[in-house]
């Protein structure tokens, strides 16, 4: 299930004018790039990820709006929400899509009727567009959810898989990049009937280590499984300390240093928290936490801010403290574009430079003065 140009849809639902018009989404001046745009501006040529300057080029009558994370990370809990009461088995695996495994529900209820209910639910309890893809995997699923926007429902029979898939491009399998669509291209191969027929050894050798696992998508074979969505799904960082302690700049120091380690490790596995918590525990063993929902990100100076928020409000009793202690909890998958809202390019640039570097040279070889732990005073 997928929900259609989701940031404009929500848009839409805020501000009806804007229905019909070519809305674009983003950061709003030139240096911006799109973040999400509606059908009417892709009819000009607009698509996400280009600069908002090519973008007024190409429709300059569009309807330029910066975008509120944290009005779409509200929506998006909403559809959450609404998937978790009914689906036996649900996978969120971005902030406006999901999987779901409703495995023999055709012997009970019927497999279409269960998820076109579904899908009415969705819409009614928060008015947003949304398609689905019925199929026998998440890869038949996916596609055919892409061939039933905007607004619709598809479903694919396992008989149906290869007569589904042969006349479709080979850009609308999953995997496939631009790099492998030029490869193939480049080879003749255009539809994925064609793709499908060649011996995967040869797929293979043309696309690599990924080779095997595209030709098998092309033909309908996807045995990854619907896995479990939870919203304990989370990953965490504690400290304790040699020495208790109550000096301010170490702990702020600890923390920064947790948040830069664990913000690099959600980006560098496409994964956005949503949700924030700050654990502290005094010398005397008593430990206390607390939370804060966020708007979806795995930006270091956005959840430093937060984290830092939480442990003041948190840390009240200026009694020495043993521990403390960080989690980033409901990730999704989706990498930062999520922010293409700021105008500042710089910023996103700078972040993937100092993760390539920590890639190329460990987590330790480059990190903020701020979180660079220094020995706590004696007390």
């Amino acid at each position: 299930m997928d929900l259609d140009t989701f940031f404009v849809s929500v848009e839409r639902l805020v501000n009806p004018m804007l229905e019909g018009k070519p809305v674009i989404i983003g950061g709003t001046s030139d240096r911006g790039v799109v973040a999400s745009c509606s059908y009417e501006a892709r009819r000009f040529g607009v698509h996400s990820a280009m600069p908002m300057r090519m973008a007024r080029q190409l429709c300059a009558q569009a309807v330029y709006v910066r975008g509120d994370m944290e009005l779409y990370s509200r929506y998006s809990r909403l559809v959450t929400d609404v998937i978790a009461d009914s689906a036996p088995l649900y996978e969120k695996t971005s902030i406006d899509e999901h999987y779901l495994d409703i495995t023999g529900m055709d012997r009970f209820f019927g497999c279409h009727k269960w998820t076109h209910e579904l899908r009415q639910r969705i819409i009614k309890h928060t008015g947003l567009p949304i398609s689905f893809g019925l199929s026998s995997n998440k890869t038949v699923s996916k596609i055919a959810t892409g061939q039933a926007k905007p607004n619709g429902e598809l479903q694919v029979l396992p008989i149906q898989v290869n007569a589904f898939l042969d006349p479709l491009s080979i850009s609308k399998i999953p995997m496939v990049g631009d790099v492998g669509y030029r490869l193939l291209r480049s080879m003749g191969v255009s539809r994925i009937g064609t793709l499908r027929m060649m011996p995967p050894d040869m797929v293979q050798q043309v696309l690599g280590k990924n080779g095997l696992v595209i030709w098998r998508k092309a033909n309908g074979i996807d045995p990854s499984p619907v896995k479990p969505y939870t919203e304990r799904k989370s990953i965490s960082s504690e400290h304790t300390y040699d020495q208790d302690t109550t000096d301010l700049a170490v702990l702020r120091q600890t923390l920064s240093h947790m948040v830069e380690k664990l913000a690099f490790e959600m980006r560098s596995k496409q994964k956005l928290t949503g949700c924030v918590t700050v654990k502290i525990r005094y010398t005397n063993f008593d430990t206390h936490t607390l939370q804060k929902q966020i708007a979806y990100t795995a930006f270091d100076h956005i959840l430093l801010d937060t984290v830092f928020g939480l442990f003041e409000k948190l840390y009240s009793r200026r009694m020495l403290i043993r521990l403390v202690g960080v989690k980033f909890s409901q990730l999704v998958g989706g990498a930062q574009q999520l922010n293409m809202f700021e105008d500042t390019p710089e910023m996103t640039n700078l972040y993937q430079a100092m993760d390539r570097i920590r890639t190329r040279f460990g987590k330790q070889a480059i990190g903020r003065a701020g979180g660079i732990l220094a020995t706590p005073k004696q007390h």
